[in-house]
């Protein structure tokens, strides 16, 4: 195989200057690769190879456990106390809890009317209901609409309380807490959680409160999200890929397994009394979910999983706000793990197998390893290892065990699995963003703590076209706005690998790495997910 050099991409009829450079460029890279390139790549190699070993296990782990939670274990309802809650003649509404739901909002224009629609027709006694909607907006017209919103269903007889903050501090965290402090609130029992975007159904109390009233030790009944657009574009299809795994896997094996999982941050119930002997809400990460659901875990208490308890919600359809969200989802389990680390390794309520699940599966591998070595291995390592021959990558680590893997993450979405390989494609592209903000996360660096609130389109594009339609205007985009630097820098590195490799190499990567250019490549220039017109 031939050796790469400098002057291997610079044709000989160059004039002498742009030759001479050439040369000593050339001469440099042969005095340092056999000392110092080819031994750090290679030894970035074995880590790599690690890494996917532990991903690896870890997928295998999920759906063997998976296999045997379908095929032997039973259902919630059954390994837990549940009883429906009836109507009684004599009591009437008392023998309902009081409930207490929670919907935060920031400039939620599009779909603020569909969540606090969605939760006034929950089939359960009004008196025993309180509906908060907490309002941050920001935008006084927003905020004038909400408010009006909460006043008409207060007219049809519902306990609806409109709350809004001087500040947003501590952002939704900081808002559910404040929420928990009114005099009102020490009434109930139990807290639901509904995002902006989010529309349970009218029995998901009725199906998810008994697993609580009657099991003293679960703090916690999370419900499975489904998405309204998942259709709209590919970048939708993806995340429901990604999401459906996660909830059909990942969620199941830690409630069937140990009781716990990560809370959501919406589509579940809490028992209040399990946040308060937690610490209550904390706003330290972006991840204020996950935190509470941690802290809750290390004291004891057990969570539930109903997979056939569905929520419908919105996927981000931009590319933008996905990759804010990617961030905010990425970032702070790392910074959470900074944090929580050393506590959970000293807690003495739970037993050492369930710290080691917390600590090694549901964080290390999950939230840390599983995207540095997407991004490292497939992004970096791979392509540089075509252009030091001398450093060799096993047929097992670059092909085998990546297609198991990938195959066991398709579970989750069947009717996408022709999509699988533009799936990965994309994940590789994502990866670059969610291992620096992991980074960020562990580090505590300056984004530690940016959050930016996912925007939600609804019916909105569909309006803004019908309205673009009727004037005849051509759609405007700001160029500037959607360039990647980063996303076109990384497909002109690969490209270049991929050129060499098609020239000199052996191992037909070059397939792959045009490929993964066009992806880059598409995510560069921003044509990826559903594109807003501005106004």
């Amino acid at each position: 195989m031939a050796e790469v050099s400098a002057k291997s991409f610079i044709p000989d009829s160059l004039p002498g200057a742009t030759a001479d450079i050439a040369g000593q460029i050339g001469m440099l890279w042969e005095l340092i690769r056999a000392p110092l390139i080819v031994p750090l790549l290679r030894i970035s190699v074995y880590i790599c190879l690690a890494m996917s070993i532990m991903v690896f296990i870890e997928r295998l782990y999920m759906g063997i456990v998976i296999i045997l939670v379908k095929l032997f274990w039973k259902k919630p309802e059954k390994r837990y106390k549940w009883e429906a809650m009836e109507d009684d003649l004599e009591s009437g509404s008392a023998a309902f809890p009081m409930v207490l739901v929670q919907i935060p909002m920031f400039n939620e224009k599009e779909v603020y009317k569909i969540s606090i629609g969605a939760a006034c027709n929950l089939s359960w006694p009004a008196d025993r209901m309180v509906i908060q909607v907490l309002d941050d907006s920001t935008d006084l017209l927003i905020k004038d609409m909400v408010e009006k919103e909460c006043i008409r269903w207060a007219s049809k007889g519902l306990n609806i309380r409109y709350q809004i903050r001087e500040t947003r501090g501590g952002y939704k965290a900081g808002a559910l807490k404040e929420g928990l402090k009114h005099d009102y609130v020490k009434e109930c029992e139990y807290v639901v959680i509904f995002d902006a975007d989010f529309r349970p159904e009218p029995d998901f109390l009725r199906r998810s409160i008994p697993f609580l009233v009657h099991n003293p030790d679960v703090a916690l009944v999370q419900g499975r999200w489904r998405f309204v657009n998942a259709n709209e574009c590919l970048l939708t299809r993806m995340q429901e890929m990604s999401l459906d795994y996660h909830f059909k896997v990942e969620q199941e094996v830690g409630s069937s397994t140990h009781a716990f999982f990560g809370f959501n941050g919406t589509g579940g119930v809490w028992r209040i009394a399990a946040i308060n002997e937690a610490g209550g809400w904390k706003d330290r990460t972006t991840v204020e979910d996950m935190d509470l659901a941690v802290r809750a875990g290390l004291k004891g208490w057990k969570f539930v999983y109903l997979g056939d308890l569905q929520v419908k919600s919105e996927l981000p359809s931009t590319f933008k706000a996905f990759r804010f969200q990617q961030h905010r989802w990425s970032c702070g389990p790392g910074n959470l793990f900074r944090k929580m680390v050393m506590e959970i390794v000293k807690n003495k309520k739970v037993s050492l197998w369930k710290k080691f699940y917390v600590i090694y599966s549901f964080f290390f591998v999950r939230k840390i390893i599983a995207h540095m070595f997407t991004f490292f291995f497939y992004c970096v390592v791979l392509p540089l290892t075509i252009l030091v021959p001398e450093v060799d990558v096993p047929k097992w680590g670059a092909i085998y065990i990546p297609c198991i893997i990938t195959t066991l993450n398709s579970v989750g979405t069947p009717r996408s699995f022709h999509l699988l390989f533009y799936w990965i494609l994309f994940e590789n592209v994502m990866s670059f963003h969610r291992t620096k903000a992991t980074f960020i996360g562990l580090l505590e660096a300056k984004r530690a703590n940016e959050w930016v609130v996912t925007e939600k389109l609804g019916d909105a594009l569909k309006n803004k076209s019908n309205k673009k339609a009727t004037s005849k205007k051509l759609p405007r985009f700001k160029l500037g706005d959607r360039i990647l630097l980063h996303e076109l820098g990384f497909a002109v590195f690969l490209f270049v690998c991929g050129c060499y490799d098609f020239l000199y190499g052996k191992n037909n990567y070059f397939i792959y790495l045009f490929l993964q250019v066009i992806t880059f490549t598409i995510a560069g220039f921003g044509y990826v997910g559903t594109i807003v017109p501005s106004s």
